[in-house]
């Protein structure tokens, strides 16, 4: 019989499985090393991506905070307006009562009594003056009470004095600053 040898050809069928394992395991292993740098390169890009929208939102924010600043300054500015715009209408509001307050201390005033002093502190008023009698002070005050401008008399301080055998009483009198009603008023104006 003859002598064939088979462990060259096993060997060498041996050594081309190791060739195509070593083959395959480089191929499986580059393909590894470019998935995972594919995954690294597409993790950095989203990463960028995301840097860029917050940078985005950053100064979207930035803006929005300023815009807010002068909305505030804009509402305070608007706040000291409208106050002014408030006193400005009570001033229109009470510059007719002004001339009416003097016209009614003129009116209301009887013979025999004169004012020193007339002091106002918002609507209320503080006259001060000589009269001839007690009985003049208390004639003012009836005045005061019938005016449709003025209201609330209340007598603080009367003092009556001898000067010369002339007799005298000096007053301090509280009253109020009083508005009618705007027919009322329109009915003092006509008349």
């Amino acid at each position: 019989m003859a002598h064939i040898n088979l462990l060259p050809w096993r060997e060498e069928l041996r050594k081309q499985k190791q060739q195509q394992f070593a083959v395959v395991t480089a191929g499986t292993a580059i393909l590894g090393g470019l998935l995972v740098l594919l995954a690294h390169v597409q993790m950095d890009g989203l990463i960028d991506q995301q840097n860029q929208r917050n940078q985005f939102m950053d100064k979207q924010i930035a803006e929005l905070d300023k815009k807010i600043a002068k909305i505030k300054d804009l509402e305070k500015t608007k706040t000291a307006l409208l106050a002014r715009m408030d006193i400005i209408q009570q001033l229109q509001h009470s510059r007719p009562q002004s001339v009416h307050l003097m016209d009614q201390l003129v009116y209301t005033l009887p013979d025999g009594v004169f004012l020193n002093k007339i002091t106002q502190k918002g609507d209320a008023l503080t006259l001060s003056g000589i009269a001839q009698s007690n009985a003049r002070v208390s004639a003012y005050m009836r005045n005061i009470d019938n005016s449709k401008w003025m209201s609330q008399p209340k007598l603080d301080v009367i003092e009556t004095k001898d000067d010369d055998h002339r007799r005298s009483a000096e007053f301090i009198l509280r009253a109020s600053q009083a508005a009618p009603d705007s027919k009322d008023a329109g009915e003092e104006e006509k008349g």
